[in-house]
Protein backbone atom coordinates (compact mmCIF):
# COMPACT_ATOMS: atom_id res chain seq x y z
CA UNK A 1 0.00 0.00 0.00
CA UNK A 2 1.32 3.43 -0.97
CA UNK A 3 0.81 6.09 1.70
CA UNK A 4 2.60 9.09 0.20
CA UNK A 5 5.62 10.09 -1.79
CA UNK A 6 7.67 13.28 -2.14
CA UNK A 7 10.06 14.45 -4.84
CA UNK A 8 12.20 17.50 -5.44
CA UNK A 9 14.55 18.77 -8.15
CA UNK A 10 13.32 16.35 -10.80
CA UNK A 11 12.51 17.63 -14.31
CA UNK A 12 9.90 20.39 -13.80
CA UNK A 13 9.57 19.72 -10.04
CA UNK A 14 11.73 22.23 -8.20
CA UNK A 15 10.90 22.28 -4.50
CA UNK A 16 9.40 19.40 -2.53
CA UNK A 17 6.16 18.13 -4.05
CA UNK A 18 4.13 15.60 -2.03
CA UNK A 19 1.29 13.36 -3.15
CA UNK A 20 -0.50 11.75 -0.22
CA UNK A 21 -3.24 9.13 -0.10
CA UNK A 22 -4.38 9.92 3.44
CA UNK A 23 -7.87 11.42 3.21
CA UNK A 24 -8.64 14.90 4.46
CA UNK A 25 -11.37 15.37 7.03
CA UNK A 26 -14.39 16.28 4.92
CA UNK A 27 -17.76 15.92 6.60
CA UNK A 28 -20.07 17.24 3.90
CA UNK A 29 -23.01 15.21 2.65
CA UNK A 30 -21.37 14.96 -0.74
CA UNK A 31 -18.23 13.41 0.78
CA UNK A 32 -20.30 11.00 2.87
CA UNK A 33 -22.03 9.81 -0.30
CA UNK A 34 -18.61 8.84 -1.66
CA UNK A 35 -17.65 6.56 1.22
CA UNK A 36 -16.70 3.81 -1.24
CA UNK A 37 -13.85 6.04 -2.47
CA UNK A 38 -12.04 5.42 0.84
CA UNK A 39 -10.65 2.53 2.85
CA UNK A 40 -9.43 2.36 6.44
CA UNK A 41 -6.14 1.24 7.93
CA UNK A 42 -5.10 1.54 11.58
CA UNK A 43 -7.82 4.06 12.31
CA UNK A 44 -6.98 6.30 9.34
CA UNK A 45 -8.83 6.71 6.07
CA UNK A 46 -7.06 6.58 2.72
CA UNK A 47 -8.07 7.46 -0.84
CA UNK A 48 -8.48 4.70 -3.40
CA UNK A 49 -8.02 7.04 -6.35
CA UNK A 50 -6.35 10.37 -7.09
CA UNK A 51 -6.71 12.16 -10.41
CA UNK A 52 -4.20 14.78 -11.54
CA UNK A 53 -5.36 17.34 -14.10
CA UNK A 54 -3.61 20.24 -15.76
CA UNK A 55 -2.41 21.66 -19.07
CA UNK A 56 0.31 20.15 -21.21
CA UNK A 57 3.83 20.70 -19.88
CA UNK A 58 2.55 21.55 -16.39
CA UNK A 59 4.32 18.62 -14.72
CA UNK A 60 1.76 15.79 -14.56
CA UNK A 61 4.10 13.39 -16.31
CA UNK A 62 7.04 14.51 -14.15
CA UNK A 63 5.22 13.04 -11.15
CA UNK A 64 4.68 9.77 -13.02
CA UNK A 65 8.32 9.73 -14.18
CA UNK A 66 9.55 10.31 -10.62
CA UNK A 67 7.77 7.23 -9.30
CA UNK A 68 8.96 5.20 -12.28
CA UNK A 69 12.54 6.38 -11.77
CA UNK A 70 12.42 5.58 -8.05
CA UNK A 71 11.03 2.11 -8.71
CA UNK A 72 13.53 1.25 -11.46
CA UNK A 73 16.44 2.39 -9.30
CA UNK A 74 15.40 0.05 -6.50
CA UNK A 75 14.93 -2.83 -8.94
CA UNK A 76 17.91 -2.27 -11.25
CA UNK A 77 20.66 -0.14 -9.71
CA UNK A 78 22.55 -3.22 -8.42
CA UNK A 79 23.46 -3.79 -12.10
CA UNK A 80 25.03 -0.35 -12.60
CA UNK A 81 28.65 -0.28 -13.70
CA UNK A 82 31.28 2.24 -12.72
CA UNK A 83 30.64 5.46 -14.64
CA UNK A 84 26.93 4.82 -15.20
CA UNK A 85 24.85 8.00 -15.34
CA UNK A 86 21.31 8.11 -13.96
CA UNK A 87 18.72 8.72 -16.65
CA UNK A 88 16.92 11.87 -15.46
CA UNK A 89 17.34 15.64 -15.45
CA UNK A 90 17.19 17.93 -12.42
CA UNK A 91 15.37 21.25 -12.50
CA UNK A 92 17.52 23.40 -14.79
CA UNK A 93 16.90 26.92 -13.46
CA UNK A 94 18.14 28.81 -10.39
CA UNK A 95 21.24 26.61 -9.95
CA UNK A 96 19.21 23.51 -9.11
CA UNK A 97 21.10 21.44 -11.68
CA UNK A 98 24.02 21.50 -9.23
CA UNK A 99 21.91 20.26 -6.30
CA UNK A 100 20.91 16.66 -5.46
CA UNK A 101 17.45 15.40 -6.36
CA UNK A 102 15.45 13.85 -3.52
CA UNK A 103 12.87 11.07 -3.31
CA UNK A 104 10.91 9.80 -0.32
CA UNK A 105 8.19 7.15 -0.28
CA UNK A 106 6.03 5.87 2.58
CA UNK A 107 4.43 2.46 2.11
CA UNK A 108 3.35 -0.64 4.00
CA UNK A 109 4.58 -4.23 3.74
CA UNK A 110 3.03 -6.96 5.87
CA UNK A 111 1.20 -4.31 7.91
CA UNK A 112 4.44 -2.47 8.74
CA UNK A 113 4.89 1.12 7.57
CA UNK A 114 8.26 2.06 6.08
CA UNK A 115 9.76 5.38 5.00
CA UNK A 116 12.43 4.99 2.37
CA UNK A 117 14.33 7.94 0.91
CA UNK A 118 17.40 8.73 -1.11
CA UNK A 119 19.06 11.68 -2.80
CA UNK A 120 21.40 11.67 -5.78
CA UNK A 121 23.04 13.60 -8.55
CA UNK A 122 23.12 12.26 -12.10
CA UNK A 123 26.41 10.49 -11.27
CA UNK A 124 26.10 9.15 -7.73
CA UNK A 125 23.98 8.45 -4.67
CA UNK A 126 24.36 11.13 -2.00
CA UNK A 127 22.23 9.69 0.79
CA UNK A 128 19.88 6.76 1.49
CA UNK A 129 17.72 6.14 4.55
CA UNK A 130 15.22 3.54 5.74
CA UNK A 131 12.93 3.98 8.74
CA UNK A 132 9.90 2.10 10.02
CA UNK A 133 7.02 2.84 12.39
CA UNK A 134 6.80 0.36 15.29
CA UNK A 135 4.37 2.84 16.87
CA UNK A 136 3.48 6.45 16.20
CA UNK A 137 7.12 7.50 15.91
CA UNK A 138 9.51 6.34 13.24
CA UNK A 139 12.62 4.39 14.11
CA UNK A 140 15.86 4.05 12.16
CA UNK A 141 16.81 0.91 10.26
CA UNK A 142 19.81 2.37 8.44
CA UNK A 143 21.21 5.66 7.16
CA UNK A 144 23.78 6.38 4.48
CA UNK A 145 25.59 9.65 3.87
CA UNK A 146 28.26 9.50 1.20
CA UNK A 147 31.33 11.66 1.76
CA UNK A 148 34.60 11.63 -0.14
CA UNK A 149 37.37 10.03 1.85
CA UNK A 150 35.09 8.41 4.41
CA UNK A 151 35.11 4.68 5.08
CA UNK A 152 32.01 2.51 4.63
CA UNK A 153 31.64 2.26 8.42
CA UNK A 154 31.52 6.06 8.60
CA UNK A 155 29.09 6.38 5.67
CA UNK A 156 26.62 3.69 6.80
CA UNK A 157 24.91 3.41 10.16
CA UNK A 158 22.77 0.34 10.94
CA UNK A 159 20.40 -0.54 13.75
CA UNK A 160 21.08 -4.07 14.93
CA UNK A 161 18.70 -6.90 14.06
CA UNK A 162 17.45 -5.88 10.61
CA UNK A 163 20.20 -7.12 8.28
CA UNK A 164 22.59 -10.04 8.47
CA UNK A 165 26.17 -8.76 8.11
CA UNK A 166 25.07 -5.38 6.70
CA UNK A 167 28.64 -4.12 6.25
CA UNK A 168 29.33 -6.96 3.81
CA UNK A 169 26.56 -5.50 1.65
CA UNK A 170 27.80 -1.95 2.19
CA UNK A 171 31.29 -2.89 1.06
CA UNK A 172 29.91 -4.10 -2.30
CA UNK A 173 27.56 -1.13 -2.74
CA UNK A 174 28.97 1.36 -5.23
CA UNK A 175 28.34 5.10 -5.34
CA UNK A 176 25.77 4.63 -8.11
CA UNK A 177 23.95 1.72 -6.43
CA UNK A 178 21.20 1.79 -3.80
CA UNK A 179 21.98 -0.31 -0.74
CA UNK A 180 18.45 -1.80 -0.81
CA UNK A 181 18.93 -2.91 -4.41
CA UNK A 182 22.29 -4.53 -3.62
CA UNK A 183 21.07 -6.11 -0.38
CA UNK A 184 18.08 -7.71 -2.09
CA UNK A 185 20.45 -9.41 -4.54
CA UNK A 186 22.58 -10.59 -1.62
CA UNK A 187 19.60 -12.38 -0.12
CA UNK A 188 18.87 -10.05 2.82
CA UNK A 189 15.25 -10.68 3.85
CA UNK A 190 14.12 -7.12 4.65
CA UNK A 191 15.68 -5.78 1.46
CA UNK A 192 13.93 -8.51 -0.55
CA UNK A 193 10.62 -7.55 1.04
CA UNK A 194 11.06 -3.91 -0.01
CA UNK A 195 12.31 -4.97 -3.44
CA UNK A 196 9.19 -7.12 -3.93
CA UNK A 197 6.94 -4.22 -2.97
CA UNK A 198 8.30 -2.22 -5.91
CA UNK A 199 8.26 -5.29 -8.16
CA UNK A 200 4.82 -6.78 -7.44
CA UNK A 201 2.75 -4.35 -5.34
CA UNK A 202 3.42 -1.03 -7.06
CA UNK A 203 2.71 -0.93 -10.79
CA UNK A 204 4.03 2.05 -12.76
CA UNK A 205 2.25 1.92 -16.11
CA UNK A 206 0.47 -1.15 -17.50
CA UNK A 207 2.56 -4.30 -16.97
CA UNK A 208 2.11 -7.53 -18.89
CA UNK A 209 0.01 -10.09 -17.02
CA UNK A 210 1.44 -13.60 -17.42
CA UNK A 211 -0.71 -15.91 -19.53
CA UNK A 212 -1.88 -18.45 -16.94
CA UNK A 213 -2.86 -15.72 -14.47
CA UNK A 214 -4.54 -13.71 -17.25
CA UNK A 215 -6.64 -16.74 -18.16
CA UNK A 216 -7.80 -17.11 -14.57
CA UNK A 217 -8.67 -13.42 -14.27
CA UNK A 218 -10.58 -13.52 -17.53
CA UNK A 219 -12.58 -16.64 -16.72
CA UNK A 220 -13.69 -15.22 -13.35
CA UNK A 221 -14.54 -11.78 -14.75
CA UNK A 222 -15.71 -12.40 -18.31
CA UNK A 223 -19.05 -10.48 -17.98
CA UNK A 224 -17.24 -7.42 -16.62
CA UNK A 225 -14.71 -7.42 -19.48
CA UNK A 226 -17.40 -7.83 -22.15
CA UNK A 227 -19.40 -4.98 -20.62
CA UNK A 228 -16.32 -2.73 -20.64
CA UNK A 229 -15.70 -3.52 -24.30
CA UNK A 230 -19.34 -2.69 -25.07
CA UNK A 231 -18.83 0.70 -23.43
CA UNK A 232 -15.87 1.21 -25.75
CA UNK A 233 -18.27 0.88 -28.70
CA UNK A 234 -16.89 -2.53 -29.59
CA UNK A 235 -19.19 -5.03 -31.31
CA UNK A 236 -17.42 -7.95 -29.60
CA UNK A 237 -20.10 -10.12 -27.99
CA UNK A 238 -18.00 -13.04 -26.77
CA UNK A 239 -14.41 -14.08 -26.07
CA UNK A 240 -13.28 -17.66 -25.66
CA UNK A 241 -9.97 -19.13 -24.62
CA UNK A 242 -8.38 -21.78 -26.77
CA UNK A 243 -5.18 -23.63 -25.98
CA UNK A 244 -3.38 -25.00 -29.00
CA UNK A 245 -0.14 -26.74 -29.83
CA UNK A 246 1.81 -25.26 -32.70
CA UNK A 247 4.99 -26.58 -34.33
CA UNK A 248 8.08 -24.56 -33.51
CA UNK A 249 11.38 -25.32 -35.33
CA UNK A 250 14.30 -25.79 -32.92
CA UNK A 251 17.82 -25.80 -34.35
CA UNK A 252 20.21 -28.25 -32.74
CA UNK A 253 23.89 -27.63 -32.08
CA UNK A 254 25.13 -31.21 -32.41
CA UNK A 255 26.25 -33.15 -35.49
CA UNK A 256 22.90 -32.81 -37.26
CA UNK A 257 24.35 -29.85 -39.18
CA UNK A 258 21.75 -27.39 -37.90
CA UNK A 259 18.79 -29.33 -39.28
CA UNK A 260 15.66 -27.97 -37.53
CA UNK A 261 13.75 -30.32 -35.27
CA UNK A 262 10.02 -29.58 -35.04
CA UNK A 263 8.65 -29.45 -31.51
CA UNK A 264 5.10 -28.70 -30.45
CA UNK A 265 4.64 -25.76 -28.11
CA UNK A 266 1.44 -24.87 -26.24
CA UNK A 267 0.01 -21.38 -26.73
CA UNK A 268 -3.10 -19.68 -25.35
CA UNK A 269 -5.27 -17.63 -27.68
CA UNK A 270 -8.10 -15.25 -26.84
CA UNK A 271 -10.63 -15.56 -29.67
CA UNK A 272 -13.30 -12.89 -30.14
CA UNK A 273 -16.77 -13.16 -31.66
CA UNK A 274 -18.38 -10.12 -33.28
CA UNK A 275 -22.06 -9.29 -33.50
CA UNK A 276 -22.13 -9.35 -37.29
CA UNK A 277 -21.12 -13.00 -37.65
CA UNK A 278 -20.94 -15.38 -34.70
CA UNK A 279 -19.33 -18.11 -36.80
CA UNK A 280 -16.04 -16.29 -37.39
CA UNK A 281 -13.38 -15.92 -34.66
CA UNK A 282 -10.65 -13.29 -34.46
CA UNK A 283 -7.37 -13.62 -32.58
CA UNK A 284 -7.53 -10.77 -30.06
CA UNK A 285 -3.82 -9.99 -30.01
CA UNK A 286 -3.18 -10.59 -33.72
CA UNK A 287 -6.30 -9.28 -35.45
CA UNK A 288 -8.13 -6.84 -33.18
CA UNK A 289 -7.38 -3.11 -33.11
CA UNK A 290 -4.69 -1.60 -30.91
CA UNK A 291 -7.41 0.15 -28.90
CA UNK A 292 -9.23 -3.12 -28.16
CA UNK A 293 -5.98 -4.80 -27.12
CA UNK A 294 -5.13 -1.86 -24.88
CA UNK A 295 -8.50 -1.95 -23.13
CA UNK A 296 -8.33 -5.71 -22.65
CA UNK A 297 -4.82 -5.52 -21.16
CA UNK A 298 -5.75 -2.57 -18.94
CA UNK A 299 -8.79 -4.43 -17.60
CA UNK A 300 -6.76 -7.53 -16.76
CA UNK A 301 -4.15 -5.49 -14.90
CA UNK A 302 -6.81 -3.55 -12.99
CA UNK A 303 -8.56 -6.78 -12.02
CA UNK A 304 -5.24 -7.96 -10.56
CA UNK A 305 -4.81 -4.62 -8.75
CA UNK A 306 -8.36 -4.64 -7.38
CA UNK A 307 -8.42 -8.24 -6.23
CA UNK A 308 -5.00 -8.13 -4.54
CA UNK A 309 -5.12 -4.59 -3.15
CA UNK A 310 -2.19 -3.27 -5.17
CA UNK A 311 -1.30 0.25 -6.31
CA UNK A 312 -1.10 1.36 -9.94
CA UNK A 313 0.16 4.65 -11.38
CA UNK A 314 -0.93 5.44 -14.94
CA UNK A 315 -0.07 8.47 -17.04
CA UNK A 316 -3.09 9.56 -19.16
CA UNK A 317 -4.79 6.25 -18.44
CA UNK A 318 -7.98 7.26 -20.26
CA UNK A 319 -6.22 8.32 -23.48
CA UNK A 320 -8.56 7.31 -26.32
CA UNK A 321 -11.08 5.88 -23.85
CA UNK A 322 -14.73 6.87 -23.93
CA UNK A 323 -15.71 8.86 -20.82
CA UNK A 324 -18.20 6.19 -19.80
CA UNK A 325 -15.49 3.53 -19.94
CA UNK A 326 -13.04 5.71 -18.00
CA UNK A 327 -15.62 6.08 -15.23
CA UNK A 328 -16.29 2.34 -15.33
CA UNK A 329 -12.59 1.63 -14.78
CA UNK A 330 -12.38 4.09 -11.89
CA UNK A 331 -15.48 2.53 -10.33
CA UNK A 332 -13.73 -0.85 -10.48
CA UNK A 333 -11.11 0.55 -8.11
CA UNK A 334 -13.76 2.16 -5.89
CA UNK A 335 -15.54 -1.21 -5.69
CA UNK A 336 -12.37 -2.90 -4.40
CA UNK A 337 -11.42 -3.25 -0.74
CA UNK A 338 -8.14 -1.34 -0.79
CA UNK A 339 -6.75 -0.98 -4.33
CA UNK A 340 -5.19 2.35 -5.30
CA UNK A 341 -5.07 4.21 -8.61
CA UNK A 342 -3.15 7.41 -9.25
CA UNK A 343 -3.76 8.73 -12.75
CA UNK A 344 -3.18 11.81 -14.87
CA UNK A 345 -5.83 12.93 -17.33
CA UNK A 346 -7.09 15.66 -19.63
CA UNK A 347 -10.67 14.39 -19.36
CA UNK A 348 -12.46 17.29 -17.68
CA UNK A 349 -15.65 15.22 -17.31
CA UNK A 350 -13.90 13.52 -14.41
CA UNK A 351 -13.56 16.80 -12.51
CA UNK A 352 -16.84 16.19 -10.74
CA UNK A 353 -17.44 16.27 -6.98
CA UNK A 354 -20.28 13.80 -7.43
CA UNK A 355 -17.70 11.24 -8.55
CA UNK A 356 -14.65 12.28 -6.54
CA UNK A 357 -14.05 13.90 -3.19
CA UNK A 358 -12.31 17.27 -3.31
CA UNK A 359 -9.06 15.75 -2.01
CA UNK A 360 -9.09 13.25 -4.89
CA UNK A 361 -9.08 15.97 -7.57
CA UNK A 362 -5.59 17.44 -7.92
CA UNK A 363 -4.03 19.95 -10.30
CA UNK A 364 -0.62 20.82 -11.68
CA UNK A 365 0.30 24.26 -12.92
CA UNK A 366 3.51 25.83 -14.19
CA UNK A 367 4.67 28.77 -12.08
CA UNK A 368 6.46 31.83 -13.45
CA UNK A 369 9.82 30.33 -12.46
CA UNK A 370 9.08 27.29 -14.64
CA UNK A 371 8.46 24.95 -11.69
CA UNK A 372 5.47 22.67 -11.22
CA UNK A 373 2.92 23.64 -8.60
CA UNK A 374 0.72 20.87 -7.16
CA UNK A 375 -2.48 21.22 -5.14
CA UNK A 376 -5.95 19.73 -4.74
CA UNK A 377 -9.47 21.07 -5.00
CA UNK A 378 -9.62 20.74 -1.21
CA UNK A 379 -7.11 23.61 -0.97
CA UNK A 380 -9.70 26.02 -2.39
CA UNK A 381 -11.63 26.78 0.79
CA UNK A 382 -14.15 28.98 -1.01
CA UNK A 383 -15.25 26.12 -3.28
CA UNK A 384 -18.62 24.60 -2.42
CA UNK A 385 -19.78 21.17 -3.51
CA UNK A 386 -22.88 22.61 -5.16
CA UNK A 387 -20.61 24.40 -7.64
CA UNK A 388 -19.62 23.00 -11.04
CA UNK A 389 -15.96 21.97 -10.63
CA UNK A 390 -15.46 21.17 -14.32
CA UNK A 391 -16.80 24.56 -15.37
CA UNK A 392 -14.61 26.30 -12.81
CA UNK A 393 -11.57 24.43 -14.08
CA UNK A 394 -12.24 25.37 -17.72
CA UNK A 395 -12.73 28.99 -16.68
CA UNK A 396 -9.26 28.99 -15.11
CA UNK A 397 -10.52 29.28 -11.55
CA UNK A 398 -8.02 26.68 -10.29
CA UNK A 399 -5.09 28.04 -12.37
CA UNK A 400 -4.55 24.67 -14.06
CA UNK A 401 -5.96 25.17 -17.54
CA UNK A 402 -4.32 26.66 -20.64
CA UNK A 403 -5.70 30.01 -21.66
CA UNK A 404 -6.24 29.59 -25.39
CA UNK A 405 -7.51 32.81 -26.92
CA UNK A 406 -6.31 32.37 -30.48
CA UNK A 407 -9.23 32.99 -32.82
CA UNK A 408 -9.15 32.27 -36.57
CA UNK A 409 -8.24 35.92 -37.22
CA UNK A 410 -5.40 35.83 -34.70
CA UNK A 411 -4.01 32.62 -36.19
CA UNK A 412 -4.24 34.12 -39.68
CA UNK A 413 -1.99 36.95 -38.45
CA UNK A 414 0.57 34.37 -37.36
CA UNK A 415 0.55 33.11 -40.92
CA UNK A 416 1.49 36.61 -41.99
CA UNK A 417 -1.75 37.13 -43.83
Amino acid sequence: MLLKFSISNFYSVKDTLTVGFEAERISTEGAKALAENLFSRNGKKYLKTIGIFGPNASGKTSIYKALLFCSRLVLDSHMNNVGSVFNFMPFKFDGYHEKPSEFCINFTCDEVEYEYSFSLTRKEIVSENLYYYPGKRKAKIFTRNEQVGKSKSEIFNFTDGFFVKPMDVAQSTGRNTLFISRASQMDRELAKKIYNFFLTELYIGIPQVRTDYAVGLFEKNKPLILEALRMADSDIVDIEIRKEKIPIPQFTTDLQFGIPVIQNESITRFLTTHRHNSEIRFDLYAEESAGTRQIFSLLLVLLDVCKRGKTIIVDEFDLSLHTELAEFIINMVHASKCAQLLFTSHNTNLIDVKKFRRDQICFTNKREDGATDFYSLFDFKDFRENMDAEKGYLQGRFDAVPYVTASVDEIRKLFGE
